[in-house]
């Protein structure tokens, strides 16, 4: 028998079932898509397929990869499979890079050590490796010279270079604007073509109806509704696929908020470049008391980097920032793009949020408030932060920055890890906090739907290849 199998697969702790009574099949050139909110179980059966289930966690069922039952195999054997038969392109690529090798080494290392290839051949392969994803190039930077965006991409090399039988995509496309989403969906296509099984784990919508094959919709640790891609997405039956389609920002109404003050945070004239790389120059931005500015723009464009310069993480190389009224720098606070470089890995959840409520004499009540507003259960609180999911870490980031009663926030792709109802419901929750407290937001987005939907005024900055007569400061339009 050929391809993936599962069969009434669960994953249970020691408090109860997490994933219950999964089963679906995938087969050669259909690929198999897993829709669903942050936490609905998604990743837990990529990880439960993998073998890399936390050791608190533990799979019943039946998981058949060509016949072989991969639970019924000792942890060594099914070590053996990784990177040969079955690879991972996971959901974190900042924590699946090696920090201290050059990107390209990494792409390389994969054709010299598994496929046992010279180091010359493996170098030239892993150079065309990185240009195929649009990194041409960029194989001489470390993972902490390149935007989130950029890292995934050199994930998904070192994912294609493996060449396994099965290559399981969690959240591949997070943190990427349009086009380079859809040049990672044509890749998948031809690592399917090419007759590999395809499982991808997402919650953008628009790369399931470009997959195609069939969808499978999780909530709350179960499948409620499987199918072929193109009638579950076009006519969906269950009420949360229903309201997952329903969640995309293009059907938003405009919710710009109108400012309630004046400047909290401005920059004049900024340039940055990194090397003989110009990321940007002549940029003038301003964040008002109870609006949100959004920066627009493809990845590696220097989004980023615009608002690590305002928060005084960054020097520019040109222009000034000014901070208006005096308040302290701990009122000027980051939403990570990577939520996992922002906790401790080893310390649980609520450790982190007791000690900064400590810290900052802020009563408890607060914390727990705040989980209810953001949908956060407390059961989570005694995991680490791995042990949650990446939507559910973000959720928590929110917080954390919230709980410091901040007057300016610089939210770096606040939601590309929330699945479309997540993420409608936290902006939202946002946009009641900007009401409430007159918070100034500078929100980085590759989506220009929800840019427009939400901010006042919309900075798009122009890419790579892109010409313009300003680099990044092709367009401060007003939007509301």
């Amino acid at each position: 028998m050929t391809g993936l199998s599962i069969s009434g697969l669960g994953v249970a702790s020691a408090t109860g079932p997490v994933v219950t009574d999964v089963s679906l099949s995938l087969q050669p050139g259909r690929p198999l898509t897993l829709l669903g909110e942050s936490g609905s179980g998604k990743s837990l059966v990529a990880q439960a397929i993998m073998g890399t289930l936390p050791p608190e966690l533990r799979a019943a069922g039946t998981i058949r990869l060509d016949g072989a039952d991969l639970l019924a195999l000792p942890p060594a054997e099914r070590r053996k499979l990784w990177g040969r038969a079955i690879s991972l392109l996971p959901q974190e690529p900042w924590l699946a890079l090696d920090p201290t090798m050059r990107v390209g080494a990494q792409v390389a290392e994969v054709h010299r050590f598994v496929h046992r290839r010279p180091r010359a051949e493996s170098e030239a392969r892993g150079r065309e490796h990185l240009a195929e994803v649009g990194l041409d190039g960029a194989g001489a930077l470390y993972p902490f010279q390149i935007s989130g965006g950029m890292g995934q991409r050199v994930a998904i090399a070192i994912a294609h270079a493996g060449g396994s039988r099965l290559l399981i995509a969690d959240e591949p496309t997070k943190g990427l604007d349009a086009q380079l989403r859809d040049g990672v969906v044509a890749r998948l296509k031809r690592e399917v073509e090419a007759g590999r099984l395809l499982l991808t784990i997402t919650h953008d919508v628009a790369v399931a109806e470009a997959l195609g094959g069939t969808v499978g919709v999780m909530l709350d640790g179960r499948i409620v509704e499987s199918g072929a891609a193109e009638t579950v997405l076009r006519a969906p039956e269950h009420a949360y696929s229903r309201a997952l389609l329903a969640a995309d920002p293009r059907r938003w109404p405009d919710r710009a908020p109108r400012p309630s003050g004046g400047p909290v945070l401005a920059g004049r004239g900024l340039a940055k470049a990194f090397g003989p790389r110009r990321l940007f120059t002549g940029v003038d931005i301003e964040v008002r008391a109870g609006e949100i500015v959004a920066v627009a723009g493809p990845s590696g464009c220097g989004k980023t980097t615009i608002g690590n310069i305002l928060l005084g993480l960054a020097a520019p190389d040109a222009g000034t920032v000014e901070r208006p009224g005096g308040q302290p720098r701990l009122r000027f606070q980051k939403l990570y793009q990577d939520p996992p470089a922002a906790f401790v890995p080893h310390q649980p959840i609520r450790r982190g949020l007791r000690d900064l409520a400590r810290l900052h004499r802020q009563p408890w009540d607060r914390v727990t408030g705040l989980m209810a507003r953001l949908r956060l259960a407390d059961t989570l609180l005694d995991r680490l932060p791995g042990q949650v999911s990446g939507g559910e870490l973000q959720r928590f980031a929110l917080l954390r920055a919230l709980l410091l009663d901040p007057v300016f926030l610089f939210a770096d792709e606040a939601t590309s890890r929330l699945d479309p109802v997540s993420q409608r419901e936290v902006l939202e929750f946002l946009l009641e906090i900007v009401s409430e407290t007159g918070l100034g937001v500078l929100l980085v987005t590759h989506d220009l739907a929800l840019a427009e939907k939400l901010s006042t005024r919309v900075l798009r900055l122009a890419g790579p290849d892109e010409d313009a007569p300003v680099r990044g400061a092709a367009e401060l339009a007003l939007t509301a």
